[in-house]
């Protein structure tokens, strides 16, 4: 089945984000700031009671920085050099949090010196590296999470320790003059089985139950972390779904009175914003009697579409070409063998599809710019454009 433009965007924005495209050379990725501004609101709607942090690495435009830094967010930030772009924006270091579990100790010094006070951590390695470099601050503890086999881009394993050592960090940070502030989890990007947020929610209280009782320590925040969908092909229930179903999670465990609640999205707030325009640059078949073809196009893995890698995100592609539909491999333009977003997943392209043909990715808001190599096969890095 085509996919349908409308069930992605409203008519108006992608008239106006065509017609822009329409002037460009491609590729690039052109990304609208009033769809942004309208999820973030949405966010606060459903969660008003909650901090938004936003995960700057989903995409560090300034233009999107400026919006969200102007209607009153936070910033989770993963490097100095995010970092040192927030700032220049007038973002004041109290409204960011140092969210990277795996740090160098000059770094973190670096952070509290520009008046950072807020530090994640998975490790004891890495707690003791903050007590030294960055005296009295506040650290949360990040926690393994289940979920990865129901999140399309999961984020388990390398992030996170047990619930057991969770606890034992949180007393060390005490001890060594830390202020043992919070838990934080993340149940995967693009998550689309709303339970795995209870599982984690009910890790959460168990921590906090503990530690009050048997070291006296109060914890006073929970980080949610990410994981809101994107409108991708693969639907998911509505944002609102979300939010109602993780409230009652919140408050069967925590009551009424809520600790402090942080969420971190980067998905969610941008992805639904962008629309990446490739060129179709060759058609092939790769024999005589080959049922499918292969779509060969000017953006590929190394130039935006990395989450296609093992078809993890599929995004629903547009284009203006009509007629009998049949199914094909895409892949990018790079020498690469690697460099295949689709080939199990079966995505149908119009068979009239030519050379010099445009094809439109949409929901490409997220994660394209900050994942496209700098100069792979001498490509050059995606171009971005951001609409008013």
């Amino acid at each position: 089945m085509p996919i349908k433009v409308e069930d992605y965007f409203d008519r108006d924005t992608f008239k106006k984000m065509k017609a822009f495209a329409d002037q460009k050379e491609t590729p690039f990725v052109v990304i609208d700031l009033p769809t942004i501004s309208r999820a973030y609101d949405q966010l606060g709607a459903c969660f008003p009671f909650a901090k938004t942090y936003y995960a700057v690495k989903a995409n560090p435009a300034v233009e999107i920085i400026d919006l969200l830094k102007d209607k009153g967010s936070s910033f989770d930030i993963a490097s100095i050099y995010e970092l040192d772009k927030v700032l220049a924006q007038g973002v004041g270091p109290e409204r960011i949090s140092y969210g990277n579990t795996i740090k160098k100790a000059r770094d973190i010094r670096y952070f509290f010196d520009k008046g950072v006070r807020l530090f994640a951590t998975d490790s004891e390695a890495d707690l003791r590296n903050i007590a030294k470099a960055a005296p009295g601050a506040k650290v949360y503890v990040r926690i393994l999470t289940e979920g990865s086999t129901t999140a399309d881009w999961p984020l388990s394993r390398k992030f996170g320790c047990q619930s057991d050592m969770a606890m034992d960090l949180l007393v060390l940070a005490r001890d060594l003059g830390l202020v043992p502030y919070g838990v934080s989890f993340h149940v995967g990007s693009q998550q689309r089985d709303i339970s795995v947020w209870d599982a984690a929610i009910a890790k959460v209280k168990v921590i906090f139950e503990r530690l009050k009782q048997e070291d006296g320590i109060t914890l006073q925040m929970i980080n949610m972390g990410g994981g809101f969908p994107a409108n991708y092909i693969a639907k998911t229930n509505s944002l609102e779904t979300y939010a109602e179903e993780i409230i009652r999670f919140l408050k069967e465990d925590f009551g009424d009175e809520l600790p402090e609640i942080i969420l971190e999205p980067g998905r969610s707030l941008i992805a639904n914003a962008g629309i990446l325009v490739s060129e179709v640059v060759l058609v092939a078949r790769k024999s005589r009697t080959a049922v499918e073809r292969w779509v060969y196009t000017d953006v590929g893995k190394f130039s935006g579409l990395i989450e296609t890698m093992d078809e993890s995100i599929k995004f629903p592609i547009w284009t203006e070409k009509k007629g009998e539909m049949e199914e094909v491999v895409i892949a990018g333009p790079t020498c690469d063998s690697a460099d295949i977003m689709y080939e199990h997943y079966k995505y149908g392209l119009p068979l009239n599809l030519a050379s010099g043909d445009r094809l439109y990715w949409l929901s490409t808001g997220a994660y394209t710019t900050s994942y496209s190599a700098v100069e792979f096969n001498g490509f050059p890095p995606l171009k971005a454009y951001y609409l008013d």
